[in-house]
């Protein structure tokens, strides 16, 4: 399926619906096209939508790097607060939001 966008203010989330079902769970990829300021022209990308494995909503994973240490893996967020925890909520929830606007629109 083509990206589909919802802008919400300054930034514009794009999707790539996940119409395969693999891996499961997964509903759709998506990014952050940044429309003013001095990210202008720049997106952010990695960002996931998530069926809730409870069955209960949606969640958002952030873009994250893999990495080993001892043969374990470990994840390193890219996107994280500087002060406000409540930063990673707002994008989780305008990522969430535009979701469910997509979903609406589609049926």
């Amino acid at each position: 399926m083509a990206p589909t966008n919802t802008v919400n203010g300054n930034v514009t989330v794009k999707f790539v619906v996940n119409e395969k079902g693999n891996p499961p769970g997964k509903l759709a990829d998506a990014e952050l096209h940044f429309n003013d300021g001095v990210l202008a022209g720049l997106k952010l990308i990695g960002f996931a939508v998530w069926e809730r494995r409870t069955g209960g909503g949606r969640n958002v994973t952030f873009p994250a790097r893999q990495y080993s240490v001892n043969g374990e893996r470990r994840s390193f967020a890219l996107l994280r607060p500087i002060d406000d925890v409540a930063a990673q909520a707002r994008i989780r929830d305008l990522i969430i939001d535009a979701y469910a606007d997509l979903e609406a629109s589609a049926a």
